[in-house]
């Protein structure tokens, strides 16, 4: 059975094929970001507030989320 995270805003994603969370203020994130916005493989999570976190998950898709890393790892435990 599949559990999920709660990413925020009613957002939900399944944390089994999450591979990190992390920061979106390193230059090579950025530029994952952007080019995953190129290529249609992000999803904005944010409901247009600042991006806090990153998901990178396992097929290569990009979430966006506008909660902290820390918030997000402590509610998949």
């Amino acid at each position: 059975m599949a559990k999920f995270v709660h990413i925020g805003y009613g957002n939900m994603v399944n944390t089994d094929r999450v591979n990190a969370i992390v920061s979106p203020d390193a230059a090579p994130i950025k530029r994952l970001v952007q080019s995953a916005k190129e290529e249609g493989r992000a999803v904005d999570a944010t409901q247009g507030r600042k991006t806090k976190a990153v998901l990178v998950m396992e097929d290569g898709q990009i979430i966006l989320s506008a909660l902290l890393p820390e918030t997000i790892a402590t509610r998949n435990s």
